[in-house]
C-alpha cells in the first residue's frame, strides 16, 4: 500500500541566492555558497526528486509514476498528464533581486518550446523589513513602450512594487510580468515548466564579466498588459479549517492552521495532494496506525489512492495543501 512520500531537495545555487533555506528551513546545504532554490517536488527533465523514505526509498517519482499510475496521480489526473508530474514545488530565497521576467502559456511555450506554460502562486514565508516583490505594471503601457524602456534602461519606472510580510499570496498566472526582490522568503507552487523570458537583470554580470541573455521580443508577445484591479490575494485562515487561498486550472491551493487533530477526505479530489509545512511539526496519521512526521520546511506527497488521512500537530501546525483541480 501507498503511503505519504517524502522526498531528497534538489538544492540549486545561484547567484542571488542566500543561507536561509538552511537557517529557516533546515535545508543541509553543504558548501554550497548561494542556494537560491530548494526543488521539494518535481518532474521536470533531469531535475526529478527521489523519495527518501518507506519501500519505495531510492526511487525516483518518474519510476513510481509509471508503476503506480493513476494510485499516485488520480484518474483524471493521469489521463490528462501521462507519466509526466504535472507541479513543481519550491522554497525559494533571494538574498538579492531576482531578474524582471514572464512567463507563456501552455500554447505558446507548446509551439516555441515543446513544454507546458508557466501559472504560479507565490506564498512569503519570512520577508525582511521593506522587502518587496515586483508583480505587474504601475500605469498603462503599450508593448512598443515596453520595448523603448527596456533599450533605455527606465522600465523599472513602469512596475509595480508591493510591500510584502509573512502570509502573503500573491497569484502569478503566464503573462504577468514579476520578480522577487532582495530579502524574501517563499513557497512557488507552478506548472512542471522552466521555460522563462528574462525582461530585464539590473546590468548585473557574472564571473566571466558577461551580461545574462534578455528575451524583449518574445516577452513582447506574451506579456499581458492590463492591470487588474488587485494583485495580492486576500483571505483569511480560519483554526482547523482549510481555507481556499488560490484555484486555477492547473492547481487548487487551500491554508490549513491547526491546533487539534484534523481529518482530510480527499475521495472527491481524485488526484495527487502536496502538503507543503510552512510552520510546526506533527504528524500525518493514515492506514489507521501508521504515522509520518511532518515539521517546517518539509514537503509530502499524498498518492491519490491514500484518500483520507490525519493530520495531527505537536506545535502549532500551518500547512499549504496542493491538488490538481
Amino acid at each position: 500500500m501507498l503511503y505519504p512520500l517524502k522526498f531528497k531537495p534538489i538544492l540549486k545555487d545561484k547567484i542571488w541566492g542566500g543561507k536561509k533555506l538552511h537557517s529557516l528551513l533546515g535545508k543541509s546545504i553543504g558548501k554550497l555558497p548561494n542556494i537560491g532554490e530548494s526543488w521539494e517536488v518535481s518532474g521536470f527533465e533531469g531535475y526529478v526528486s527521489k523519495i527518501k523514505n518507506g519501500f519505495l526509498k531510492g526511487n525516483d517519482l518518474q519510476e513510481v509514476i509509471e508503476v503506480y499510475m493513476n494510485d499516485i496521480v488520480g484518474d483524471h489526473v493521469y489521463e490528462k498528464f501521462g507519466n509526466q508530474f504535472p507541479l513543481l514545488i519550491k522554497f525559494i530565497d533571494s538574498n538579492q533581486p531576482l531578474s524582471i521576467q514572464v512567463h507563456p502559456d501552455d500554447e505558446i511555450a507548446l509551439k516555441r518550446h515543446g513544454s507546458f506554460g508557466k501559472t504560479e502562486m507565490w506564498y512569503v514565508m519570512q520577508a525582511e523589513k521593506d522587502s518587496y516583490l515586483t508583480i505587474g505594471f504601475n500605469s498603462e503601457i503599450t508593448p512598443n513602450e515596453y520595448v523603448k524602456a527596456v533599450e533605455e534602461d527606465k522600465l523599472e519606472l513602469f512596475l509595480a512594487k508591493h510591500k510584502v510580510a509573512s502570509g502573503d499570496v500573491f497569484f502569478i498566472p503566464a503573462g504577468r510580468v514579476h520578480a522577487i526582490g532582495a530579502g524574501i522568503v517563499l513557497v512557488e507552487i507552478q506548472q512542471t515548466s522552466d521555460i522563462t523570458y528574462r525582461i530585464y537583470d539590473f546590468n548585473r554580470r557574472d564571473d566571466n564579466g558577461n551580461t545574462r541573455e534578455l528575451h524583449t521580443e518574445y516577452a513582447k508577445e506574451v506579456i499581458d498588459f492590463k492591470i487588474p484591479d488587485s494583485y495580492r490575494t486576500e483571505y483569511v485562515p480560519i483554526k482547523n479549517k482549510s481555507v481556499e487561498i488560490e484555484k486555477n486550472p492547473y492547481f487548487v491551493t487551500s491554508i490549513l492552521e491547526i491546533n487539534e487533530p484534523l481529518d482530510r477526505d480527499y475521495y472527491e479530489f481524485d488526484s495527487l495532494v502536496i502538503l507543503i509545512c510552512i510552520e510546526g511539526e506533527g504528524f500525518i496519521n493514515y492506514h489507521n496506525n501508521k504515522k509520518e512526521s511532518i515539521k517546517k520546511g518539509e514537503t509530502i506527497l499524498i498518492p491519490a489512492e491514500l484518500s483520507h488521512i490525519k493530520l495531527v500537530p505537536q506545535k502549532n501546525l500551518k500547512i499549504l495543501e496542493v491538488f490538481c483541480p
